[in-house]
C-alpha cells in the first residue's frame, strides 16, 4: 500500500467535531522519548532519554461563532484537566490521545478559522 498524505478528515476535541481546512499541513509528534547521546571519556557513550508529550501543530480549524467554537476552545485551554482528542488523516487512520489546547487561540475574521496546537500527556496512539 502506498503512503498517503493530504487533507485532515476531521478532528474531535472533547466530543466536538471541528472541521479542518483542506490545506492545513499538520505536524504530529506521537510523544514518547527523545534521545541524546552523551560521550564518556573512554570513548563509550550513554543514551539520555527525556520523555516528551504528544503534540499536533498547524491545525487550522473552522470557527463557527453561532456554535461558540472559540469560546469552547478557550474553555478547554482555561481548564485544568486533559480532554479526549482524536484526529483522522487522509489515509483514513485515526489517532487518539488525552490532551489540551496549547498556545494562543486567535480567530481570523476573514477566514472564520483559528490555528491551534494540541498537546498532552502520554502518547498518541493509532486506532
Amino acid at each position: 500500500m502506498a503512503a498517503v498524505g493530504g487533507s485532515i478528515q476531521d478532528v474531535t476535541i472533547r466530543g466536538r467535531l471541528l472541521p479542518v481546512t483542506a490545506d492545513a499541513d499538520v505536524t504530529r509528534n506521537l510523544g514518547g522519548f527523545e534521545n541524546e547521546i552523551a560521550a564518556n571519556g573512554d570513548g563509550t557513550a550513554r543514551i539520555i532519554k527525556t520523555r516528551v508529550p504528544w503534540g499536533l501543530s498547524g491545525l487550522v480549524v473552522e470557527i463557527d461563532e453561532d456554535r461558540g467554537d472559540q469560546q469552547f476552545l478557550q474553555e478547554i485551554a482555561n481548564g485544568t484537566d486533559y480532554v479526549a482528542v482524536s484526529i483522522t488523516f487522509a489515509s483514513g487512520v485515526t489517532y487518539q490521545a488525552s490532551g489540551t489546547v496549547a498556545d494562543t487561540i486567535e480567530f481570523s475574521s476573514q477566514n472564520a478559522t483559528a490555528t491551534i496546537s494540541l498537546m498532552g500527556q502520554g502518547e498518541m496512539t493509532q486506532q
